[in-house]
Formats: C-alpha cells, structure tokens, sequence
C-alpha cells in the first residue's frame, strides 16, 4: 500500500469544500470520527470511518512525496495532536481548545485539516488523499511506525541547525517574525483557554445556586414564607438564566475565537517547520560547496600528475 499511493493523480472524486466530520464514536480508548464527502460525479456521498491512525497515515504519505515540485516551500496543513478518552492532565492542556465539549472542536479542527489538504493546489492531487476519504477499508492499519531514534536524532540535529543564519534577508526575516508570532499565538490562545474555562466554572456555579434556592421553598400559610419562597423561586430563574446565557456565550467563544487562536498557533508552528526544512537544505548545500573547494586542490594535483 505504501508504494502504491505514492504517485501523484490528477484530481479528487470528492468537493474539498464539502468534507464534514458528522460523529464522534467512542469505542473503549479509541475515538472513530464518522467522515463524509460530497461526490463530485454526483449527487451521492462517500461515508467513511478513520481514527487518527488514518489520520496519521494520512500526513505521513504527504510527507513522504519528497520528489514532487514546490513539495520543499509547502506549509502542512497541522494535523491536530492525538485525542485520547480520559486524557491526562498533560495531554488535555496540549489540546487546549480541542478537548473541550465531547470532542466537538476537535471533530471541526480534523474537519478543517481535511478541507485544506484536499482544496491544496498540491496536496490534493496525492492518492493517498483520495483512498483517504473514499475507501471503505481504514488504511491506518497499515501505518508505519515511528522510529525514536529517527526522532531523537532529527531532535539533536534540529539543535544544531536551528540557529544557522539563513542567507536570504527575506526567509531570515521571516524565521525572525515567526518566531515572534508562535509564541503569541500560543499564548493568546491559553489565555483566552483561561477565559473560557472561567466561564464554563461560573456557569456551573449559576446552576447549582440556582437549584439551592429552589431548596429554600417552603410551603405554608405563613404570608412572611410565602413571600419568601417567592423571591427564592424568582431568583432562581435569574441564575437559571443566567447560566444558559454565560454556557452560550462559552460554546460560542470555543467555536470562533477559540478554534482561529488555536488553528493560527498550530499554523505558525507548521510554518517554522516549513522554515526549518529550508534550513537544513541550505546547511546541506553549504556542506556540499565547503566538501567541493576542498577537493579541487586534490583532482589539480592528480591531472598535473596525469599531464607529466
């Protein structure tokens, strides 16, 4: 399977602007996300299932399309990081938005991935994207796995090179800005994480004040309880309402605000790797040049022995 989607095809069956993550199944630890396609051919659809293994399988066909022209200067659409049932702690806060709501926001981020590589002038035409949002059979199955030692030796030399200059002003400037920008972004989009969990707590505080004063109603003829019970019952609806209000004005921050801060920090850190791999080409080219002027004095001295 690797070898055969590796070749690139002309263009999708399906409308990338008609992608949609309908469902989230949970089966034990693994989530299954319910994915739909609008046909191009027709009017009929094309439904399908994929964890993030498929998911996975996905970027790392993309990836792997080194020969194909412009693949080098490409931003990746960001796959968002792996969601787990009864995450932990660490996980949830790398999540940030996309844990929040029964896996709502992360079903519209995976929605938002799938729509940017299939509209992608570049992207869109690997097969792998094709047998993606087409074939019944999940293809994740068939992933290959990760190598740490790859990853910790990519790590080590992503250190050395990290810091080496870039010799165009323009990629220097942008390495400069993005920089700059990921760190805003990241931060931006935990602080407003901060301001919508507050939210979501306040919320829950309205609903159970709301239902203790529903305890304080006592029935009776005492016109002084009655009274009393009145305002209970009043101030209740108060809070009730005061909590659908403020749990609106939450979802609706998750699903707009929240989702763009948490699409742009993941952006800008696709983007520094799309800068990073310039880095490491350029590094390679210098090494190249240095290894070539060093072996011009050696090839002079084997023709001039060869001439005499």
């Amino acid at each position: 399977m690797m070898e055969e989607v590796k070749e690139v095809t002309s263009t999708l069956s399906v409308d990338g602007h008609n992608i949609k993550v309908t469902e989230v199944l949970k089966d034990g630890e693994t989530l299954t996300f319910l994915i739909v396609s609008l046909k191009l051919s027709s009017t009929g659809e094309y439904h399908v299932d994929r964890t993030y293994d498929d998911f996975e399988w996905l970027q790392q066909h993309l990836f792997s399309q080194e020969d194909v022209p412009g693949i080098q200067g490409v931003i990746f659409p960001p796959l968002p990081a792996k969601a787990q049932v009864n995450a932990s702690a660490k996980v949830m806060k790398q999540l940030g938005f996309l844990g929040l709501e029964d896996w709502q926001p992360y079903s519209k981020a995976l929605e938002t991935f799938l729509r940017q590589i299939a509209t992608h002038s570049i992207l869109g035409k690997n097969k792998a994207v094709e047998i993606f949002l087409t074939s019944s059979d999940p293809p994740g199955r068939q992933r290959v796995r990760k190598n740490i030692f790859n990853r910790l030796s990519q790590a080590v030399e992503g250190m050395r090179k990290e810091g080496h200059k870039d010799v165009d002003e323009f990629f220097q400037t942008e390495r400069d800005h993005n920089l700059v920008l990921a760190g805003g972004a990241k931060t931006a989009a935990e602080r407003f994480l901060d301001v919508v969990q507050t939210e979501q707590k306040i919320a829950v505080a309205c609903g159970h004040f709301s239902t203790a004063l529903h305890l304080c109603v006592e029935p009776g003829e005492d016109l002084n309880k009655q009274a009393f019970s009145k305002l209970c019952v009043k101030l209740s609806e108060v809070f009730a309402s005061m909590k659908k209000n403020i749990t609106s004005v939450a979802e609706n921050n998750v699903s707009t605000l929240g989702l763009g801060l948490d699409l742009e920090s993941r952006y800008q850190e696709a983007e520094k790797e799309m800068l990073f791999r310039r880095t490491c080409k350029l590094v390679e080219l210098e090494t190249a040049r240095r290894n070539a002027e060093k072996a011009k004095p050696v090839k002079k001295a084997a023709v001039s022995v060869t001439f005499y």
